[in-house]
């Protein structure tokens, strides 16, 4: 039985398979995660409308790994969403890179997408890429 914070077999197997340099895209649930992902692992975790949230399985994941890089997508105008504050406070020696709409779409279809997870969060623009470290 396992006793840590990350207990979903199929994540667990994703992650076992990723290495330094890997990325694991967290979607919130109105991200395009079939058309967006590429070859990705995908993993649709959505309950219901606003669970899990991306923050809960960020913090799954920072249980059983180590981020080097991570990366959100600007929303254009406006004022960049809270939930950056929050990724932010989670995620204290990373700095946080906010890439363009597009830019965000095309990294998160690229081969080093090794892990997409889809949630049922209901902020916009809750999408973290994220790139693995070393231990």
């Amino acid at each position: 039985m396992l006793k840590g914070k990350l207990i979903h077999p199929d994540l667990i197997a994703a992650l076992a398979l990723c290495g330094h340099g890997d990325k694991i895209l967290i979607a919130d649930g109105n991200y395009p995660l079939d058309s967006k992902t590429g070859t990705a692992e995908t993993v649709y975790l959505g309950l219901t409308p606003g669970l899990p949230t991306v923050t809960d399985v960020l913090e799954a994941l920072q249980s059983a790994v180590c981020f080097e890089k991570a990366e959100v997508m600007n929303p254009g105008e406006g004022p960049l969403p809270e939930i950056f504050d929050e990724f932010r406070r989670m995620l204290p020696e990373l700095s946080l890179d906010v890439i363009g709409k597009q830019e965000f779409y095309n990294a998160c279809c690229q081969p080093c997408v090794r892990l997409a997870v889809s949630t049922g969060e209901k902020r916009t623009y809750a999408n973290l890429l994220l790139t693995i470290g070393v231990a």
